[in-house]
């Protein structure tokens, strides 16, 4: 028996946009939570530079003038690589402002 059909090409592009979409879902997947730890990082060192400048007050009595007197004297290890990070010490008797953000 002979039809007059042209055949369908539909199921064909559906089949690459369903690949496609799961590559860019296993894309995202992948980066998504990538960003987050970076953030979370972030917040950490901000808490490990304040945690170390109480500690420096409540030893020494001042706190640190310098992001690197907590570095040399107290252990703190900054990713430098990964973070800016800025440290204003004002007066002796104040806590430092600490300002870590995410390099892109």
């Amino acid at each position: 028996m002979y039809t007059d059909r042209k055949p369908r090409r539909w199921p064909w592009l559906l089949g690459v946009a369903a690949v496609v979409l799961v590559a860019l879902a296993a894309w995202l997947a992948v980066r998504g939570p990538g960003q987050a730890v970076k953030e979370e990082g972030a917040q950490a060192l901000r808490a490990a530079i304040h945690s170390a400048s109480i500690q420096c007050y409540v030893v020494e009595g001042v706190y640190p003038p310098s992001l690197a007197y907590l570095e040399e004297s107290y252990g703190l290890r900054v990713n430098r690589q990964d973070y800016y990070v800025v440290y204003r010490a004002f007066a002796s008797n104040l806590p430092p402002e600490v300002t870590v953000v995410r390099k892109q």
